[in-house]
């Protein structure tokens, strides 16, 4: 997957980018698998269209691996160029300018088979326990179930211990995108019939790469991320690259759903 670009394209980037030019500096977190994590090939799914988007635009990109809040915030002070995947929220978009989504997040419940939990039961019952990882936000509707104390929330650090914990009968149920959620079943290595993946879909999040608004070149190493990035999706690579990664948890999603 080799970008290609002009002697000139060169110099100007390497003007407009001045100490930068070598590499576009990339830091992310660990535990957001298939996503983003360490221990699989090319670092996930965003990893890898992250790197292979800037690729298409012609730079070269390095990969860091920080945890999550020091890797925002060294972004933030500049010490990496871009930092990913985030979703839109109001105090970070004045701190950051945001490509166009690296991937659309489809937010789904997992419940125990034998207490199957539709989004529209959420609010029938006072006291359920939800499961949310550590950190992450919750969508606007169930934040607010949230605060009223129909749901009780509790954030361990990560979403493979919600899955375990469900299994304990210690929570109820789960909110996460359907591939980091069937990977987290996965996880557990016990019969995915015990698991039901909610039908519907509770909300849909965009995920970004974001850059520092402080940075001078912010808008132009946007730009040329969302040229590559487009050029990438337009050749049909990046979804040949959501379904190399998404094989083994579409197959397990199959058998998750089938006791419902």
């Amino acid at each position: 997957m080799k970008g290609f670009c002009s002697r000139g394209a060169l110099l100007s980037l390497a003007v407009s980018l001045g100490a930068h030019a070598a590499d576009v500096r990339l830091v992310t977190g660990d535990g957001y698998a298939p996503l983003t994590d360490r221990a699989l090939p090319r670092g996930g799914i965003l990893s890898a269209v992250a790197q292979a988007a800037f690729e298409r635009s012609g730079l070269a990109s390095s990969l860091a691996w920080q945890p999550w809040n020091r890797g925002y915030l060294m972004t933030l002070r500049g010490e990496y160029d871009a930092t990913f995947p985030y979703i839109r929220a109001e105090q970070r978009e004045h701190d950051f300018l945001y490509s166009a989504p690296l991937y659309v997040s489809e937010q789904h419940l997992f419940s125990r088979a034998m207490d199957a939990i539709e989004a529209n039961d959420l609010a029938g019952v006072s006291g359920r326990r939800l499961c949310h990882s550590l950190g992450w936000q919750l969508p606007v509707g169930v934040q607010a179930l949230v605060d009223r104390g129909v749901l009780v929330r509790h954030s361990p650090p990560s979403l493979s211990e919600c899955a375990l914990l469900l299994l304990l009968g210690r929570d109820d149920v789960f909110l996460a995108d359907r591939l980091l959620g069937v990977h987290a079943v996965q996880s557990t290595e016990v019969d995915r019939r015990r698991f039901h993946v909610s039908g519907s879909v509770l909300s849909r999040q965009t995920i970004h790469l974001i850059v520092p608004r402080s940075r001078p070149d912010a808008g132009q190493l946007i730009e040329r991320f969302d040229r590559g990035l487009r050029t990438l999706q337009d050749s049909g690579d990046y979804q040949r690259l959501i379904e190399w990664f998404a094989a083994d948890s579409v197959s397990v999603d199959r058998r998750t759903t089938t006791a419902r």
